[in-house]
């Protein structure tokens, strides 16, 4: 059963409650804006309009469509690396993507574009994935906690996640004005360090127990790798669906294309370099190769020129990879953070190194490589902030990371203290990382269960793997 036999109903009831909510706040909050209402042909003859593709959906909705699949296709499968939770991977992933973009239009809506004349929020194409965005972070935070809680924790935790995202997104993007098309501060690293908090808080000291479900088998880890090719395939679309249109856009692709491409090199290469066979490691590859798109998240826009973002992904590439290969056996063992999915070293990091290549970019942004009206458009250097200098945008480029951390870190601290508490039905210590505590599983998977054998074993999808011969 989805939610255990002993939290069945509490779980259902928790589904029930919250979609019947939903609905209520959409019916009194949620309205169509001007570009999807059917009062457009109005709109399009008062505003000199002649033609249906200047509507913002011919624009938004390609982008639409890759960010939605990352969601749903690319983080579910990236997470099913372990030999007896792909259900959970890919199912969980997707309830709490559903119920928490829901959420996240509310909460978006509430702090962004809130009509104080009606007090109705307006919603198109562009808030949809605005909040595919929103829903990312706790996606992002899943991958630290995977296998370690049950189902209604997972909805608490995106439940709060969610709205701590709509707050510090406002903190950065409108309040400090900092520019973070892709997500590097507001999406990867909030979601990064909110998911280590939590996992920090949850420690479990006979994780060791489980020990024999942690590890992943060769069609495991090759789903996994279906996660991120979807990921790196689409990834130019996730840090370019919201920018203006035209160059901005259009800059933002290349210099992500790039980033990816080159990060792809240096993880094989540091890979390869770390182990005595000169094998590659199949945890660096589905993630490590991902890391160049976290981190040029925030200066995707810029003019960061294409050497630069191919400077950008060689770094990300080695820095990702040694986290994998040192920081995270640390974090474990000395920090005590039993990060399943390693999203330290996939969001984390390479979102804080995103903030530092953003808040480096900005600050050393000029009129001759821009122009004027080049600079007052990728940073919107206008109404309020129409007499900001570079430097001082830099300088909130890189308060708008210190504020992203800030949340996560306590934000994450204060969930999972909530999580803690002995109501939600959480595995035991003997059952993590086994679909059989939620899932109904198919006759013939729980006959032969037994019978898999531990072709690849990982710590927590994070040390060395070792092999039994």
């Amino acid at each position: 059963m989805l939610f255990g036999t002993n939290n069945q109903m509490h779980g259902t009831l928790f589904c029930f409650v919250w979609q019947i909510a939903m609905i209520i706040l959409f019916g009194v909050f949620i309205r169509y804006d001007e570009e999807s209402d059917a009062h457009w042909v109005e709109t399009k003859a008062h505003d000199n309009i002649t033609s249906d593709i200047e509507n913002d959906f011919y624009f938004r909705y390609p982008s639409f469509q890759d960010v939605h699949v990352m969601i749903f296709v690319g983080f579910g499968f990236l997470m099913t690396f372990l030999k007896r939770y792909s259900f959970g991977a890919v199912g969980f992933n997707f309830l709490i993507a559903s119920f928490g973009l829901q959420w996240a239009l509310l909460m978006q809506g509430w702090f962004h574009s809130l009509d104080p004349q009606t007090g109705k929020i307006f919603i198109g194409i562009e808030s949809l994935i605005n909040a595919d965005f929103c829903v990312a972070g706790c996606l992002i935070a899943y991958g630290a906690v995977l296998g370690k809680v049950s189902p209604v924790q997972l909805l608490v935790m995106t439940l709060f996640g969610v709205t701590l995202f709509a707050v510090e997104e406002y903190i950065i993007l409108n309040l400090l004005h900092a520019r973070d098309a892709g997500g590097s501060m507001v999406i990867h690293t909030f979601g990064g360090y909110y998911g280590l908090s939590i996992s920090r808080v949850l420690y479990r000291p006979n994780l060791h127990q489980s020990k024999r479900m942690q590890g992943s088998v060769y069609h495991s880890d090759t789903f996994a790798m279906i996660g991120t090719l979807f990921l790196w395939m689409f990834w130019p679309s996730f840090n370019s669906a919201i920018t203006d249109h035209g160059d901005g856009q259009h800059r933002a692709v290349i210099n992500t294309y790039l980033c990816l491409a080159s990060t792809v090199l240096t993880t094989v290469a540091i890979s390869s370099l770390s182990q005595k066979t000169g094998k590659l490691d199949m945890v660096h590859i589905q993630n490590s190769t991902l890391a160049g798109g976290v981190a040029l998240g925030t200066a995707a826009e810029f003019m960061i020129s294409p050497y630069g973002a191919l400077i950008v992904g060689f770094f990300c590439g080695i820095i990702s990879t040694m986290g994998y290969i040192f920081i995270s056996p640390f974090l474990e063992k000395t920090l005590k953070i039993q990060d399943t999915c390693g999203i330290h070293n996939l969001h984390a990091m390479p979102g804080v190194i995103g903030g530092i290549v953003g808040a480096i970019t900005a600050a050393a942004a000029s009129e001759s490589v821009y122009g004027k009206q080049g600079l007052i458009n990728t940073f919107d250097f206008t109404g309020d902030f129409k007499d900001r200098t570079v430097l001082t945008q830099g300088g909130y480029q890189a308060a708008g990371m210190c504020v992203s951390i800030v949340f996560g870190v306590v934000g994450g601290a204060i969930v999972g203290s909530i999580l803690k508490l002995p109501i939600w039905g959480d595995p035991a210590d003997e059952n993590c990382f086994d679909d059989e505590v939620y899932w109904e599983l198919p006759d013939e998977e729980e006959e032969h269960q037994e019978s898999i054998p531990p072709i690849l074993e990982y710590n927590n999808h994070m040390i060395h793997k070792q092999q039994d011969l």
